[in-house]
């Protein structure tokens, strides 16, 4: 079936992962690498990185419960630190396919993100807000967790991109870091692609497309 729409993640996709932020800080802490991610994963639909994401809770709240539950599993970590680490760098590469997608398909955005940092992105400062801002504004729609009430993987935050951007899942692809957010758009029908290395990722949405997204 001929693809309408591409629909991409934002961070770990256009920019680079905030996983890579969270071993830095954990070396630097000396705790043991990917307990934050951990700690993300333990309780993921209700706990306060889950509840933040769709803005139940405040800033101050999340910083409290996440050091309390980072603590329950052996190290506390202050959530107000891990929100420091999510803005991440753009990624040229696919900025350039993004654009030349916007040409051609209906592009979207889903991203689960918090009310912190600055715009969209949670970008560090405003020169960062600012280049995401125009990345962001490449989109014709984009769907924030944080002002949607639902977040990734809920079936419901892909069918929402989906009706706002005018296409059936049957004819989208969707662009992830994170398996678990891959399959529930695969089930509801989208083309999916896991994004580990930008190279290759673009690599198979080019065969997906049956063209070049880059320069030549």
């Amino acid at each position: 079936m001929m693809i309408e729409a591409v629909i991409w993640d934002f961070g770990g996709v256009l920019t680079s992962s905030p996983f890579e932020a969270f071993n830095r800080y954990e070396d630097e802490q000396g705790i043991p690498r990917d307990f934050i991610r951990l700690v993300n994963a333990t309780n993921p639909d209700s706990n306060a990185w889950a509840q933040f994401e769709r803005s139940e809770i405040s800033l101050d709240e999340f910083d409290r419960r996440f050091a309390a539950e980072s603590e329950v599993l052996g190290h506390a970590v202050p959530g107000r630190e891990v929100i420091a680490l999510l803005g991440g760098d753009l990624r040229p590469e696919m900025v350039r396919a993004l654009q030349v997608c916007q040409g051609r398909y209906r592009v979207g955005c889903i991203t689960n993100n918090v009310s912190a940092g600055e715009g969209p992105g949670m970008a560090r400062d405003q020169r960062r807000a600012q280049a995401i801002g125009d990345v962001m504004a490449l989109f014709h729609h984009i769907i924030e967790s944080r002002l949607a009430g639902v977040r990734k993987p809920d079936p419901r935050i892909y069918l929402m991109a989906c009706d706002a951007l005018g296409v059936v899942p049957e004819r989208a692809v969707y662009l992830d870091d994170l398996g678990v957010n891959l399959k529930p758009a695969r089930e509801l029908g989208m083309r999916t692609i896991k994004v580990v290395d930008p190279a290759a990722a673009l690599d198979e949405l080019e065969a997906i497309l049956g063209h070049s997204l880059r320069d030549a």
